[in-house]
């Protein structure tokens, strides 16, 4: 799969090359496997400004200082006629009954998840023991222990709330390699901008996932990738013109981890 119109490669490709077998999973409803029996409406929305701006690539019409992002007129476009309607019905037993069918036929592997998808990643890792490692792109939903769920974190474009889940269920993930990645221009403190207010909170409810996870005996690292010098990416690391160097930084953690064998 390219990254972008001009012909970059993206993770498949790249993980490919460094001889990783390779599997793209659209969940039940997504993507290329959107054909669904469930009946919905879909209204005509010119929201086009909205997803420029949630997903950090800048204020519309301005992108961002020093984007990652390609900025391009025909890249543009193309990510524009990706914000298709969402037409899936967000049936998690659907999508964690695919999940574990998946791993339970090619074996063991690691788990990449980004955004909406790390929440059925986490609960998919509870479920199948073939998931031997998991590495979160900006993971929109986090789970905790029964009895230590974070206090809920209110921003601007909605409360972000921790997921309980009884305690020898999240101590499954305690027994398995867990890295975040995180981009760019997320802020510490409350603003009145759409894209870092949606990922200041969910950045820092995975600081206390991460060290939940820690906490009970378990190998999780979060990485702030303005903090070690890769700056300028946005939601979408895995399609940004750099997306080389974090697939890098991605096959280096499963090394040192021993996931590559």
């Amino acid at each position: 799969m390219l990254a972008d119109n001009t012909g970059r490669e993206g993770f498949n490709d790249m993980f490919l090359r460094k001889r990783y077998a390779t599997y793209l999973v659209d969940l039940p409803g997504r993507g290329r496997a959107g054909r669904t029996t469930a009946e919905t409406a879909i209204r005509p929305l010119a929201d086009e400004q909205f997803w420029f701006d949630i997903f950090r690539i800048g204020e519309w019409p301005a992108f961002n200082p020093g984007v990652q992002f390609p900025t391009d007129k025909d890249s543009l476009d193309q990510f524009f006629r990706q914000m298709t309607p969402d037409i899936g019905t967000h049936d998690m037993t659907k999508e964690l009954d695919a999940l574990s069918a998946l791993f339970k036929r090619v074996g063991k592997g690691i788990l990449v998840t980004h955004s909406a998808g790390g929440f059925p990643g986490w609960l998919t890792a509870i479920r199948s023991p073939e998931v031997r490692g998991i590495i979160s792109l900006e993971p929109g939903t986090y789970v905790f222990p029964e009895g230590e769920v974070p206090e809920d974190m209110p921003s601007l474009t909605g409360t972000m709330k921790g997921i309980a889940v009884p305690p020898e269920e999240f101590n499954k993930l305690t027994q398995i390699p867990i890295i975040l990645y995180f981009g760019d221009y997320i802020p510490e403190n409350v603003t009145d901008k759409l894209g870092g207010e949606n990922w200041r909170v969910r950045l820092q409810m995975g600081r206390k996932f991460v060290e939940a996870v820690n906490r009970h005996g378990g190998h999780a690292a979060l990485v702030e990738l303005p903090k070690i010098g890769i700056r300028g990416n946005t939601h979408f690391l895995m399609s940004d013109k750099n997306n080389n160097i974090i697939a890098d930084h991605m096959a280096a953690w499963l090394r040192q981890n021993k996931l590559d064998r």
